[in-house]
């Protein structure tokens, strides 16, 4: 069983930013690591994912805004948010799973999910 624990979510302005972090307790080679995002009365969304030989897809809401990218040696995947809007404010979720030709923004594709962190998007 993979524990994924994600840091970093909080309080940010409108036009900072903020990290996110997944600590993965194990790694997984040819595997795709995920962010998604959830707000209440809504389905989990795929924000950005990025399997293990680097191949990335990050949906067009935060494209040019949110980087995603991943220290395989430290079994850590990060999030860093840039310019974020209120419209960005949800659970973010850290997603793990064996990648089978599936996008790694597809949540079906998750086998190991985070607890999750808040972001809050204010004015």
């Amino acid at each position: 069983q993979v524990e994924l624990v994600e840091s970093g979510g909080g309080a940010v302005q409108i036009g900072g930013s903020l990290n996110l972090s997944c600590a993965a307790s194990e790694y997984i080679p040819n595997s795709c690591m995920g962010w998604f995002r959830q707000t209440p009365g809504n389905e989990r969304e795929g924000v950005a994912g990025l399997r293990s030989d680097g191949t990335l897809t990050i949906a067009d809401s935060v494209k040019g805004r949110f980087t995603i990218s991943r220290d395989n040696a430290q079994n850590t995947l990060y999030l860093q948010m840039n310019s974020p809007k209120p419209e960005d404010s949800a659970m973010y979720y850290c997603g793990l799973g064996q990648f089978r030709g599936w996008s790694c923004r597809d949540k079906d594709g998750i086998e190991y999910w985070g607890k999750g962190a808040l972001v809050t998007v204010s004015s």
